[in-house]
């Protein structure tokens, strides 16, 4: 399906705070998260938005966010050791049950994902394999994945816990992790919901504090892969790689408009639409990332799209952003 030229439109958060994910559920229900304890709904497409109760105040870091229902959602914390957490609500915040704490201090929960009932969590690596759980209750509980299930992890390999899209999944059980740091980037794949996966090099910059920040795909098998360098953040780099084989293997792509790097992909539902953020702003490609136009000059930190190609950008200071499309 073709796409006209999108429209921006500010929505009022009523907070300040830093947002870091956006989960549509549909173009009336979107969730959104991010610093200082802040969760968010909205069931009118976002004329209106709520602050969404949570069992930490504002001490914990919302940095993912995935909504199943106007009713529930699972919700990452990231931060080192127990700030690293995995909660689950069925009743639109009213109450919270603790899923996961990490009891590691070397633990750090990037991003999180679900099929449908089946979900899987990210964090970094420690004891040599990446830091991969499974849940196959929504999130209610998780479980961590053993070595025999994943390639061995790279040295100081692990996420960037920018927007929540660093884990994706895709239809008939596959799955894609972007993983970067310690000079890794790799996409992990698997096509069993998870139960096992496999790595592939992604051609993109890699350093301390650079690799894939975001993953996206518009089906099994066409993707993009996305990142940068965190310590040049006013400089351009070979950021942006894609996919045709489901993510075994990856080509170096043109790069997005902007400079720094890219945190936050989205592909636009059943086009070839695709949708990336950063810190120095926005832009867009109607040709599955082989060309890029600009779109906003603003902070941004994650974009979604819901299913009839109704979506939202999100920021610092609170900034939430809808994206539509003119005919």
């Amino acid at each position: 399906m073709a796409l006209g030229e999108p429209t921006l439109a500010t929505q009022a958060s009523g907070t300040e705070a830093l947002l870091q994910a956006v989960s549509p559920v549909s173009p009336d229900v979107v969730w959104a998260s991010g610093h200082e304890g802040v969760v968010l709904r909205s069931t009118n497409g976002g004329s209106g938005w709520a602050a969404v109760a949570t069992p930490v105040g504002d001490s914990l870091q919302f940095r993912d966010v995935h909504g199943f229902s106007a009713g529930e959602a699972a919700v990452l914390t990231a931060g080192s050791g127990s700030d690293s957490r995995l909660y689950h609500t069925a009743d639109g915040g009213e109450t919270w049950t603790l899923a996961y704490l990490m009891d590691d201090e070397r633990g750090f929960l990037d991003c999180l994902d679900f099929w449908d009932d089946r979900g899987i969590a990210y964090g970094d690596s420690f004891d040599g394999i990446p830091f991969v759980l499974r849940s196959t209750d929504r999130g209610r509980t998780w479980a961590r994945l053993g070595p025999t299930a994943l390639p061995a992890a790279l040295e100081g390999e692990g996420g960037f816990a920018a927007s929540g899209t660093c884990a994706r999944v895709g239809p008939g059980g596959a799955g894609w992790i972007a993983t970067g740091a310690g000079g890794a980037a790799r996409v992990l794949w698997t096509e069993d919901f998870g139960a096992n996966w496999q790595a592939a090099d992604v051609p993109v910059v890699r350093g301390q504090a650079a690799g894939l920040t975001t993953v996206s795909f518009r089906d099994g098998e066409t993707g993009v892969a996305l990142g940068g360098d965190l310590e040049q953040m006013d400089a351009p780099t070979a950021n942006a790689a894609r996919t045709s084989d489901g993510g075994r293997t990856w080509t170096a792509s043109t790069a997005p408009g902007f400079p720094g790097p890219v945190y936050g992909s989205a592909w636009v539902p059943g086009t070839d639409g695709v949708f990336v953020v950063g810190p120095s702003g926005a832009a867009w490609s109607r040709d599955g990332g082989s060309s890029w136009m600009p779109l906003d000059t603003v902070s941004y930190w994650a974009v979604g799209f819901a299913a009839a190609q109704t979506g939202w950008m999100v920021g610092p200071g609170g900034r939430v952003t809808g994206v539509t499309f003119r005919r």
